[in-house]
């Protein structure tokens, strides 16, 4: 597979038919795909936990009004203690990796720190756990039709209320996800 066909910086959609409890109705934004594998951020489920909640387990006081109460994202089913920050570009933290022009993602403790005291980047989503792929597992489950994969949208991203971010990211290529079915079988 070339540079050019891995998918990093998209959205990938699972169909309808993909019934992985993981995964069902899912909106991913893949953050790295390349030879090794893939990995992204589910964008779509939020978990029962507040912003407020991860600031005090780690220990970070909080002086910005308002951040305290937006719901953290469950990420997907690996490493779920572990946090991820999907942001704005900008400023550079301990733990960065650039995904586009306007994408990042951070993993350090910085970023949330920064978050707390209101400086911290204009847009992100703080999420618990992310989705992994092995070696060529993911481009298998592409050719499968376990999930279509649509270009990368901000207002998806940051905009678009939860419930509604399946229907959207297909949207964006004219797609009614919710149309989409497999053909009936015959008993």
């Amino acid at each position: 597979m070339s540079k050019a066909n891995y998918l990093n910086n998209q959205f990938i959609i699972a169909m309808p038919t993909l019934n992985d409890p993981n995964f069902f109705h899912t909106v991913t934004y893949l953050c790295q795909h390349n030879a090794e594998g893939a990995l992204g951020i589910v964008i779509n489920r939020t978990s029962d936990i507040k912003l407020g909640e991860i600031f005090r387990q780690m220990d970070i006081h909080v002086t910005s009004s308002g951040t305290t109460e937006k719901l953290v994202f469950a990420g997907g089913p690996v490493q779920q203690d572990r946090g991820f920050v999907i942001h704005t570009s900008g400023n550079q933290w301990d733990a960065t990796m650039s995904i586009s022009d306007s994408i990042s993602l951070t993993t350090s403790r910085d970023i949330m720190e920064a978050i707390a005291a209101g400086e911290g980047p204009e847009r992100y989503l703080v999420a618990l756990g992310y989705a992994g792929w092995g070696e060529g597992q993911l481009e298998k489950e592409m050719l499968d039709n376990a999930w279509l994969n649509t270009p990368f949208g901000d207002n998806v991203l940051f905009d678009v209320p939860v419930n509604q971010r399946w229907s959207a990211a297909a949207s964006q290529i004219g797609i009614d996800i919710n149309k989409l079915t497999m053909p009936a079988g015959h008993g």
